[in-house]
């Protein structure tokens, strides 16, 4: 028969291994003792006396002696019970005296058993109350104590079936941004709700970037549920494990020593929680904190009391073979998922999206509680458009709270202005320190840069707690750039109490180790790439690991953020540095992808097997965008110019955009050098947010458009590439071909399209393949196909079913002025379509010299009339494999139409 899947810990003092230790050594004294008709009747006896209807095999019995007797009972039963089970049989067998010294021996030795304690229906009460005391308040990166509660602001939550839902949309439809879901107890009940084939996930991620909130959601479910709002009946503990401190923990534990930490004392019945794991809730925070597999962790922790490493403990968890029937909830950053997908176990996952428009100022009224104070914040913030976007993130809305507080209280104007990320850290940062007298100036910069050397030797290392001896060696411990960015910890230690010290935040960490490489004092030269070498050369693991610091880099390389580090923090920033980032990105397009005009694709040479081709490339176009990301991060055209010059063509694929991914590629188009391309190939567009009115408005407007004749007509919603084409028109964008494959475009982008057809400065090619366009979209597109100012001389239309729709490109060539080359290859086209091609493209006004047609389907009439028209202009080249054979057309056809 199978062991149990778990047992108990009777002293928590004891680690289980040491535990089980002791327990065989007071078996076997006690079965020592033992004659042969004691140990038969024992053995009878136990075989008789099941526990919790289960008995060890007679099999195994029947000839036991006492070392097997006591190695089956710690296996069998556990530790704790199987000192239980034996005390009770020899009662029962008549052996009280020695029942009554192993009762005596094991509580000298082991203490109380749990059975004299709580059990685990009489512990869950005590556990929830812990629980809801433990967590009702939540420490702010400033280290303010607040009542979540009255802090959490609700967040959208996207689960991962709206992107399936997204790809079955007709081609007119536009995804609605409503199927994310506002994180209420209705929403993060449903994360473990049955699927549409029924299957329960045991295993939800909740992923999104640094800051969007998810830590504080996976708190808020926690705490929700020890008030009895989440999972009523279906879990009975939850446990709230933070990955990175779990694996910065010396030496090793084991999963019931982890669940031990977190109850209110060291008397919890462990055995009989981890017997029921079905009802057992693990929230992971930070799983892409977990390095890659190494060898040590090839055959991974199966036993709940198993002493190991955190990583193991952890990736035995996330693999399923840890308490496989535990429900998981992981938390992890957006470049991380792909690295997990080797772990998980059919895994749930959903989006965190931050705050919708609405929660934002509901976040700023819960800050700062007072009303006329955050309705005059909210409104400076709302005007400045861009820093209202990045409030979406609600790290980012905590700063800009806290500085613009701090403003007010001073009397100072709210005119600070921030467009990226980096610029609303820095202004944090410098907001702290202008508090500071200026005769503490030099000291300060003094201690920054020490601090900011701390950041990046933690995150190079994969450290984010720092013992006391670390500040120590860096002369920081008791300063006040201490007191100001670091949060101290206590830890019991074996004969004293040890502290270890971390950044408010890891993002602060993250800001502070990029800021560290612009105040460096000597440059040392000799390194490959300059002194930021060793952050940008890192391999993919690493990459994605300082996937932030990164991007913070580039944000201070600007100019206006070097002179804010000059002004305020006192430090002259090197240009040595931009220049070593400049070279770096150049560097990146010399391995970048290339597409053919003709869609074939050319690719470095490619080794290994298919699985890590295809893992590469995924790998190469993330990296992409977050270059982008980067780029976006300086504010520079200029520079941002300079950077894409060596990148022919921008290619992103299988990418699922959130509103900030093409606000970010817009930007970065609007910069691009002259010659630049542009491919998107199936890529899912950001929905777009459409604003509800009130009823009071909405009752007005049907007042109105009733009462009124002459009512104007309705503005045409935006698309979801609306940013991204108002950018091709800007007189310094130097796109000159843009490729959408496969991304199901709607009306409303074929709209914008148009727009940007007619304005557009360098725009001279165009392919639309595979985008299930509709007969309207195709009509508007042809209209800025017309346009007397549009420049596109190349369109490829590749799309499978239009047929009687393509009259309107048709239409269009006998007006377009520079159209010279359009391909259709793989549409259908009907018979009266051709006749009304040829006819167009013999118009004086039509300027077409290339005409491409592979893999349509013609008929013998069609194939004649393109013959015909290729006769009558010897200078029009059509591509079709079965007109360089035909026979030349019939004296009697026609050839003017």
């Amino acid at each position: 028969m199978d062991q149990p899947e778990a047992s108990s810990l009777s002293l928590p003092a004891l680690s289980v291994a040491s535990q089980a230790a002791t327990t065989r050594e007071l078996l076997l004294a006690a079965f020592e003792d033992l004659n042969q008709v004691q140990m038969k009747r024992f053995r009878h006896k136990l075989r008789d006396s099941p526990l919790n209807g289960r008995s060890i095999p007679w099999g195994r019995l029947e000839s036991a002696d006492a070392v097997d007797l006591a190695d089956l009972l710690t296996q069998f039963y556990g530790p704790e019970p199987a000192l239980d089970v034996a005390r009770k049989t020899l009662k029962r067998a008549d052996i009280r005296d020695t029942a009554a010294r192993l009762k005596e021996q094991r509580l000298q030795r082991l203490g109380p058993s749990s059975s004299a304690l709580l059990s685990a229906s009489e512990y869950k009460k005590k556990y929830r109350e812990h629980v809801l005391w433990q967590h009702a308040k939540v420490k702010e990166r400033n280290a303010r104590s607040v009542k979540i509660n009255k802090r959490f602001t609700k967040l959208l939550i996207a689960p991962e079936r709206a992107a399936l839902e997204h790809d079955s949309l007709g081609p007119a439809e536009e995804p609605e941004p409503e199927r994310a879901w506002r994180s209420d107890t209705h929403t993060f009940n449903r994360l473990f709700c049955r699927d549409e084939q029924g299957q329960r996930p045991l295993t939800v991620v909740l992923q999104g970037p640094a800051g969007i909130g998810k830590t504080m959601a996976a708190k808020k479910i926690l705490y929700d549920w020890a008030a009895g709002k989440l999972y009523h009946g279906k879990v009975d503990f939850a446990f709230f494990l933070p990955c990175r401190e779990l694996l910065e923990r010396p030496g090793t534990c084991s999963l019931a020593d982890l669940i031990l930490d977190q109850c209110p004392d060291r008397s919890a019945p462990v055995r009989q929680m981890l017997l029921e794991s079905e009802r057992l809730l693990f929230i992971l925070d930070g799983v892409d904190e977990l390095p890659p597999p190494g060898p040590e962790e090839a055959a991974p922790c199966t036993d709940p009391l198993e002493a190991a490493g955190g990583a193991r403990v952890l990736g035995g968890l996330l693999s399923k073979a840890l308490l496989p029937k535990a429900r998981l909830l992981v938390t992890t950053r957006t470049a991380a998922p792909g690295r997990l997908q080797g772990r998980l176990c059919s895994p749930q996952c959903a989006e965190v999206r931050g705050f919708s428009d609405k929660d934002k100022k509901k976040y700023f009224y819960k800050f700062f509680q007072d009303e006329w104070r955050a309705e005059r914040v909210y409104r400076f913030v709302k005007e400045n458009e861009t820093l209202f976007a990045l409030c979406f993130m609600p790290f980012v809305c905590w700063i800009v709270c806290t500085v613009l507080r701090q403003q007010l209280d001073l009397g100072q104007d709210l005119s600070s202005t921030s467009k990226t990320t980096t610029s609303v850290y820095l202004l944090f940062i410098t907001s702290i320190l202008s508090s500071a007298p200026a005769s503490d100036g030099p000291r300060l910069t003094g201690e920054l840069r020490k601090l900011c050397r701390l950041a990046r030797e933690g995150i190079l290392g994969r450290r984010t707690q720092f013992p006391e001896q670390h500040l120590e060696r860096l002369q920081l411990r008791g300063s006040q750039v201490q007191v100001l960015f670091l949060n101290k910890k206590e830890l019991p230690g074996v004969l004293q109490t040890e502290f270890t010290y971390h950044f408010i935040d890891q993002s602060f960490q993250e800001f502070f180790a990029a800021l560290s490489y612009l105040l460096e004092e000597e440059e040392p030269r000799e390194a490959p790439g300059g002194v930021v070498g060793e952050l940008l050369r890192g391999g993919a693991e690493l990459r994605c690991h300082l996937v932030l610091t990164t991007r913070f880099l580039f944000g201070l390389l600007s100019a206006e953020r070097m002179q804010d580090i000059e002004r305020h923090l006192g430090c002259v920033v090197s240009e040595c540095v931009k220049q070593d980032v400049l070279k770096w990105v150049q560097d990146q397009s010399q391995g970048s992808r290339r597409v053919g005009p003709e869609g074939a694709e050319e690719t470095d040479a490619l080794h290994g097997t298919e699985e890590s081709e295809e893992s590469e490339e995924e790998e190469e176009f993330n990296f992409l965008l977050q270059l982008l990301y980067c780029l976006y991060e300086t504010q520079e055209a200029a520079f941002v110019r300079q950077a894409l010059w060596g990148f022919r063509e921008l290619a992103l694929e299988c990418l699922r955009f959130s509103r900030m991914d093409m606000a970010v590629l817009s930007y970065c188009v609007r910069c691009c050098p002259a010659g630049q391309a542009l491919q998107l190939d199936r890529c899912a567009l950001p929905a777009v947010q459409k604003k509800k009115k009130s009823l009071m408005k909405r009752l007005q407007g049907s007042l109105s458009s009733s009462s009124s004749s002459h009512s104007t007509m309705k503005k045409p919603q935006a698309s979801p590439l609306h940013p991204l084409c108002k950018a091709m028109t800007d007189q310094q964008c130097g796109l000159t071909s843009l490729t959408l494959s496969r991304c199901k475009l709607p009306d409303s982008v074929c709209r914008d399209l148009s727009e940007a057809l007619r304005e557009a400065p360098a725009l001279t090619e165009l392919s639309l393949l595979h985008n299930v366009l509709s007969e309207g979209g195709l009509r508007v597109l042809s209209e800025g196909l017309a346009w007397p100012g549009c420049r596109l001389q190349t369109l490829r239309l590749q799309q499978p079913g239009l047929q009687e729709a393509l009259q309107y490109i048709v239409r269009a060539l006998q007006h377009s002025p520079a159209l010279t080359t359009l391909d259709l290859s793989g549409c259908q086209l009907s018979g009266p379509t051709v006749t009304h091609l040829c006819a167009v493209l013999q118009h004086p006004g039509c300027r077409l010299q290339t005409l491409c047609l592979t893999s349509v389907e013609l008929s013998d009439r069609s194939l004649e009339e393109l013959q015909a028209v290729r006769t009558a202009k010897p200078g029009l080249v059509i591509t079709h494999p079965a007109l360089s054979s035909h026979s030349e057309p019939p004296k009697g056809l026609n050839t003017a139409f």
